[in-house]
């Protein structure tokens, strides 16, 4: 079904070829035509299904037939910077190629507010933001929302586990009644639903069921001590394009790049401390080939795309099952396939082995253990420590070690 078929003009079908979208994917195909009739969407769809395009190009369409506002006629939120900022360069993309073209405005947390509240003073058509952000700007009167036709929720599942409730309880008293309300979410989960139900008119409810992604899943059991080394043997042997590797922390997240920098691997950071510009240079260094190992936090687990991700490797454990979902759906996108790999460390503070049991139990799939040679591991988890009994390895504990240090020392005197 070709773009023209949903009601799109010809400008926008050109724009949207020109940006790559040489035909609608699954959700945009179903959202297009609801969306330009003016009727609330609540659509669910796996990410990297195409929703940002899906709501994009039929704003854009409304925009440059409707009448220019100081104030925007059509706020986005989004939960992190990083996919508010994709958000942002999608408009921006697609409106540059338009004779009436749409402004659109971008605002997160975590900078200085001033350039911000300066790019406002021209006015927009398109606002994405973060919702604290948004509510700075309200505060020093950077814009108002009465003019807001339509608002969308994107990732609206990650908006609610965020903790943006409050926040989005208060941008919504400042939304005009009558407007039009897009909601887009990968899941649907309780919050999401009741948030729906107090917002949505009649909404057309889009799920589009598809395909699981094509991921290899494997778990490889080692000591903590040898998750470097094997990482770069890993990286070695299978000479992967473009690997993303997640760990927990900025500090571990620098040290693992720098290591593997210092081997020869083409490798870069990414995380929450970074400005959004050299976040942005270091996506750019990965997606053109300069960079082939981004080793990030869970900044990057959700609301990035990055084409042709071969594998993902858990160097460190995700808190949670889903933060584990997200992270290895970064590889195996657009019915590609993809390998995810998770260090399974019995010797591990956080009692890894139970963890990834847990993880597996939630997404109801068993991924055999095996070990990499040359890095067999001296502690192995026992059936008690992994479903979570007390700790026992094949050899003994740091505590064990300096509670018979002590003992020994006491014996001397």
């Amino acid at each position: 079904m070709p773009f023209a078929s949903l009601g799109l003009t010809p400008a926008l079908v050109r724009t949207a070829r020109d940006e790559g979208y040489d035909a609608p994917t699954a959700v945009q195909a179903a959202a297009l035509p609801p969306i330009l009739a003016g009727r609330d969407v609540l659509a669910l769809a796996q990410t990297g299904s195409g929703k940002t395009a899906a709501f994009a190009l039929p704003l854009l369409q409304l925009l440059v037939q409707g009448t220019a506002r100081r104030d925007p006629r059509v706020l986005v939120l989004a939960p992190t910077r990083e996919l508010a900022a994709q958000t942002a360069e999608l408009f921006r993309n697609l409106a540059a190629r338009l004779l009436d073209r749409p402004r659109c405005a971008l605002a997160f947390g975590g900078v200085s507010i001033n350039p911000q509240l300066m790019a406002l003073r021209g006015g927009c058509d398109v606002m994405v933001a973060t919702p604290g952000r948004l509510l700075d700007l309200l505060d020093h009167n950077g814009l108002t929302l009465a003019g807001v036709e339509c608002l969308v929720l994107d990732e609206a599942d990650r908006l609610l586990n965020q903790g943006f409730a409050d926040e989005l309880q208060r941008v919504l008293t400042l939304l005009p009644k009558r407007h039009q309300t897009l909601l887009f979410s990968a899941t649907c989960p309780p919050a999401v639903q009741a948030l729906a139900e107090q917002l949505l008119h009649e909404p057309v409810r889009i799920t589009i069921e598809e395909a699981p992604p094509q991921i290899t899943q494997r778990a490889l059991q080692l000591d903590r001590a040898q998750r470097l080394p094997a990482l770069r043997q890993l990286l070695t042997d299978e000479a992967w394009p473009r690997t993303l590797v997640f760990v927990a922390s900025r500090y571990t997240a620098e040290l693992v790049a720098e290591k593997l920098h210092a081997h020869g691997f083409k490798a870069a950071a990414l995380h929450g401390e970074l400005s959004q510009g050299a976040r942005r240079e270091v996506l750019e260094a990965l997606k053109s080939g300069t960079v082939a190992v981004l080793v990030a936090t869970d900044v990057a687990a959700r609301g990035l795309h990055i084409e042709a991700l071969d594998a993902v490797i858990n160097y460190e454990l995700p808190r949670s099952a889903a933060d584990y979902t997200h992270r290895i759906g970064r590889t195996g996108r657009a019915g590609a396939s993809g390998v995810a790999i998770s260090f399974i460390c019995a010797d591990s503070p956080e009692n890894a082995e139970s963890h990834f049991r847990l993880i597996e139990k939630r997404q109801g799939q068993r991924v055999p253990r095996e070990q990499l040679a040359g890095f067999e591991p001296q502690a192995v988890a026992t059936e008690a420590q992994a479903t979570g009994g007390v700790k026992s390895t094949t050899r003994k504990s740091k505590k064990d070690k300096l509670r018979e240090a002590a003992a020994r020392s006491r014996d001397g005197h």
